[in-house]
């Protein structure tokens, strides 16, 4: 059984274009036998940014060799999937400082990553693939000012993971051509990712 965790943090939640997108996936993908899809939702987790005790006891539980405390529980999580799967919106040049949170929280050296003299650092996730799924109101597909997709895809290999995928439904608000037209084209493209997933 192929393990899926899915990164919901798609902040609008039932109004988000980004979950549509997401939810176009994964009923492709449901359609395919082997796959066990966990869903993350971060809007619903307690995930806290690094700020004094929390950031000083995460040290102390690293430096003490102490990877199974609680906190550690979304590194160990994302580290034990098969396919990594994140959805969230463009926002800020980026994506909603939510995941940017959640990825500090999951980034822990003996859990994620590692580093030894020989190799340096090294990922130590177990995921093959890793795809991004996000909607943009403004036209950024390829264009350097779209750092979020830049930064997941670096995240991807620091974390060992091979291959990195995005799927982004690009220029919904500019009023080129319907936002539902653009929206339908990037389901159809996600729709096919799932069957090669």
């Amino acid at each position: 059984m192929t393990r899926v965790l899915y990164i919901d943090c798609c902040i609008r939640k039932e109004q988000s274009r980004t979950r549509r997108l997401a939810e176009a996936f994964f009923t492709a993908l449901d359609k395919r036998s082997g796959f066990a899809v966990e869903r993350l939702t971060l809007m619903d987790e307690p995930i806290l940014p690094f700020q004094d005790g929390f950031f000083w006891q995460r040290e102390r539980l690293i430096e003490a060799g102490e990877l199974n405390h609680p906190r550690f529980r979304y590194a160990h999580q994302f580290r034990q999937a098969d396919r990594i799967v994140i959805a969230a919106p463009f926002w800020d040049l980026s994506f909603p400082a939510l995941l940017k949170v959640y990825i500090e929280n999951i980034s822990v050296q003996g859990i994620t990553f590692d580093c030894d003299e020989q190799n340096g650092c090294f990922g130590a996730c177990r995921a093959e693939r890793m795809l991004f799924l996000t909607t943009r109101g403004g036209a950024l597909e390829g264009d350097p000012m779209d750092n979020g997709t830049k930064y997941l895809g670096d995240m991807a290999k620091f974390f060992g993971i091979p291959r990195f995928d995005c799927v982004a439904a690009d220029g919904l608000d500019l009023g080129l051509e319907p936002a539902e037209e653009i929206l339908g084209r990037a389901v159809l493209r996600a729709e096919e990712m799932a069957k090669a997933f």
